[in-house]
């Protein structure tokens, strides 16, 4: 049996009861996790409550357990919450036939769609002048970047998904991507990962409250999304996935399949997890680079110096990317050192199976620590710092690093993936083009807080910016 770490159990959770409970378990978590594995290897046991957890930790571990071992690790463990909000539907928070089934046919639909490929350059282009209308407004004073952000890379998903952007005005399209961002960040607070631990706490947890009706709201708002397009559905000319799939669920009726996947809240929850995932993480990862930029005003020299050099004036393509090694560089380590999923999305084992000479039942709850493999000191040279050499070789090239998991790895990796590195690649380079980023008067580079804000996802701690116009 597993057993390296019980005895560590009751110091973890003693120590998550005494913690301000605004803060976020999952950053203690993450944190002290690394700290643990220095001390007990790579494999180790920790009790969130009642609950055994075992905790992976570094590249080559985390590797053989995604990766290698891909069927015994690629369940989801779905936790009190998220089973709460999701009831198995959906694409994130589901297993089994179900999750299956609609995994596939959303790769399927978002790749004809346009995810990762011309389609989607062609929505991200069409995005990036209202992104940059936005920061001119702003005449080079100092601004919070993080609705822009969030509303321009929302507007990606929601063009794939819908079929149609929403303009930032909109007050359906602003209150879905608010709600969206404000609930991974509860997700992630302290209080929710007690009720995690401890359900019979929910009536006491306002955060669970707050949850609740934005999760009602969600489903309420894409339910009247979904009928609207439902009304002009065209099954020849189909605008984005929701109709792709209404066609699919129209088919199999007309079939007599009645027990199939495709039902409404399949559809429901698979909008909802598709477009706070694809809202969230992107945007996130966009504001970590331009604040890293401002921070590290040498290296946005660099990045601005090889923009010019090679593209000029014009407006950057996905084609460029490999003649933009340096930027390309930066991109990556932003996404490295930003480490916005530090636990990633814990996983749960498929069937009992031996690991690295440990037993693991079925049914336990795994969490591959994306963070050890990102700051793997074996691995990246100066983990702890940002450093875009990760990704250079000595004439300057692009390096791929396999120890890169930003996206985590297996039968789980982030179906966006190809879809979130072109909009980081395209916003970054359109906007680094245009603007030069700094503090606002009085702050120094220095001042420049990097200390993450709190919550599921990794977010920069509120600060604001100057974006001056380079043209």
């Amino acid at each position: 049996m597993l057993n390296k770490l019980y005895v560590v159990s009751s110091y973890v959770l003693g120590h998550i009861i005494l913690r301000d409970i605004t803060e976020s378990m999952v950053y203690f978590m993450s944190t002290l996790s690394v700290q643990l594995s220095k001390k007990y290897g790579s494999i180790f046991t920790v009790h969130f409550g009642p609950k055994k957890v075992v905790v992976l930790a570094g590249y080559k571990t985390v590797k053989q357990a995604l990766v290698n071992q891909a069927e015994d690790f690629g369940d989801r463990d779905i936790t009190p919450v998220f089973y709460d909000f999701n009831q198995g539907h959906g694409i994130l928070f589901a297993n089994g036939d179900s999750w299956k089934e609609m995994r596939r046919f959303a790769l399927t639909n978002l790749r004809d769609f346009g995810m990762g490929k011309k389609g989607s350059e062609e929505k991200i282009l069409e995005e990036i002048p209202y992104l940059i209308e936005v920061f001119e407004k702003h005449e080079g004073k100092a601004f919070d970047t993080t609705q822009s952000v969030l509303y321009a890379v929302s507007n990606i998903i929601s063009a794939i998904v819908y079929g149609s952007r929403f303009e930032y005005t909109d007050p359906l399209f602003t209150g879905m991507a608010d709600r969206a961002k404000e609930s991974i960040h509860l997700t992630g607070s302290a209080s929710i990962q007690m009720y995690n631990m401890f359900p019979w706490l929910g009536p006491w947890i306002n955060n669970l409250t707050r949850l609740k009706k934005n999760i009602a709201d969600m489903k309420m708002e894409v339910t009247e999304l979904v009928r609207g397009l439902k009304e002009t559905l065209n099954p020849h000319m189909c605008r984005g996935f929701v109709d792709s799939f209404l066609v699919r669920k129209q088919t199999l009726e007309e079939s007599g399949n009645m027990d199939s996947f495709y039902h409404d809240d399949n559809l429901v929850f698979s909008v909802g997890n598709l477009f706070s995932a694809g809202t969230d993480t992107t945007g996130t990862t966009l504001r970590w680079g331009l604040l890293l930029m401002a921070k590290y005003p040498h290296i946005q020299d660099q990045v601005q110096e090889e923009i010019s050099r090679v593209i000029g004036s014009r407006q950057t393509l996905v084609e460029d990317r490999k003649n933009l090694p340096y930027t390309d560089a930066v991109i990556h380590e932003t996404q490295r050192l930003a480490n916005i999923v530090p636990m990633s999305v814990p996983h749960t084992t498929s069937r009992d199976v031996t690991f690295q000479g440990y037993f693991i039942k079925k049914g336990t709850s795994v969490i591959p620590l994306l963070t050890s493999v990102l700051q793997d000191d074996s691995e990246w040279e100066s983990p702890n710092t940002f450093n875009p050499s990760h990704f250079l070789d000595e004439q300057g090239g692009f390096v791929k690093r396999d120890a890169f998991m930003a996206f985590s790895a297996g039968r789980r990796v982030c179906l966006g993936e190809g879809l979130a590195r072109m909009e980081l690649f395209l916003f970054f380079t359109s906007l680094l083009q245009r603007f030069r980023f700094s503090p606002p008067p009085g702050v120094t580079e220095d001042d420049l807080d990097l200390t993450p804000l709190l919550g599921f996802t990794l977010n920069p701690s509120p600060h604001q910016l100057c974006a001056v116009s380079r043209v």
